[in-house]
């Protein structure tokens, strides 16, 4: 039997570590896209690349590149003509978007129509799959599925409709095996340290060690659909495996606030939290999405994929990988 290859942009991503871990575990020759930095920028995946100095997984290779470089992903997929391709890659804080528009449309938005295009003219019949996100709903009200309206309020949730319907098109259009993973906001101990869940997780852990006073947070009230980002990988893996392509909307079906995060966090370790946060303006978006709830009703019924974490026990996998890590740190600095 002839191993399965797979090409992931955004490998060293939180996604694209999960999904190579997966992927890997399947058996399949693993490819992915490293962005060129001066530091080293691929602590997510060490453990697969490198174990006591030696290759530990022979099966997994970073090559260089961006999504912004046509030329360079055509050559890299019609060399390696993967069976499957996922599209991780992108400028993926809401925020940021905020600040970086033009760069933002560039790599989330053109960088898929730059994938799809490589497909397309170098001819391979890969499957490919969209990492497309709960932010298109925006303003639409919740809970959302595959036939709400699409109301973005970010550039990024813009560049990524822009993502969904070109696959949408190139699949009707030129045939192409592409399918949109419609993924509510899913978390990790490899969450980026700038995100919300991660922010949190972090301050709680500093605070308790008494390195930091207090956590400055944005808005609070924002509700979104959080689930554990493992398990997400294996929704995107199972798309790729259904008979036709699709687009399927993954989510626990439950929404929480910010506030409740921080409350959940912050009582994990008996603490209040009212004395310790504070809100700052200055992490407000110009625009908010006010409420995010998935129902993924048709993922569980197509894919029978479920979701398997409680939003408790998130919280408290995110707290303790935070005091783990700190922890960790304090020691190695004494030392």
């Amino acid at each position: 039997m002839t191993k399965k290859i797979a090409l992931i942009s955004g490998l060293t991503g939180q996604d694209g570590s999960y999904l190579a871990e997966f992927l890997l575990s399947k058996g399949y020759e693993v490819h992915g896209f490293i962005r060129r930095a001066s530091s080293i920028n691929t602590k997510r995946i060490d453990h697969l690349l490198f174990h006591n100095g030696i290759e530990d997984h022979p099966n997994i290779v970073g090559h260089y590149g961006d999504l912004c470089n046509s030329e360079q992903i055509t050559n890299l997929i019609y060399n390696l003509q993967p069976s499957e391709i996922y599209n991780l890659g992108a400028q993926s804080h809401v925020k940021v978007s905020f600040e970086i528009p033009e760069y933002t449309s560039d790599v989330t938005g053109v960088g898929t129509l730059r994938m799809l295009e490589a497909i397309r003219r170098s001819g391979v019949k890969s499957r490919f799959y969209q990492a497309s996100s709960s932010e298109m709903f925006g303003g639409s009200p919740p809970p959302q599925n595959e036939h709400s309206p699409f109301r973005p309020r970010s550039p990024y949730a813009i560049a990524k409709l822009y993502s969904y319907w070109t696959v949408v098109n190139y699949r009707e259009g030129y045939n192409l095996w592409a399918s949109n993973g419609i993924l509510f906001n899913h978390e990790s101990p490899r969450r980026g340290e700038t995100f919300v869940t991660r922010k949190i997780a972090d301050g709680v852990a500093k605070i308790v060690k008494g390195l930091q006073k207090e956590l400055r947070l944005g808005n609070l009230d924002a509700e979104r659909d959080w689930g554990y980002a493992p398990e997400y990988v294996e929704a995107m893996w199972l798309m790729l495996q259904h008979d036709q392509p699709d687009d399927f909307v993954i989510g626990t079906g439950h929404k929480y606030t910010v506030r409740d995060f921080v409350k959940e966090a912050f009582e994990y370790k008996d603490l209040d939290w009212q004395k310790y946060v504070v809100v700052d303006e200055r992490y407000f978006r110009p625009t908010e999405v006010d409420s995010l709830q998935a129902d993924y009703s048709k993922a569980k019924k197509i894919l029978g994929w479920e979701p398997k974490t409680s939003f408790k026990q998130l919280v408290r996998i995110m707290v303790d990988a935070a005091t783990d890590t700190l922890n960790k740190t304090i020691v190695n600095i004494k030392d």
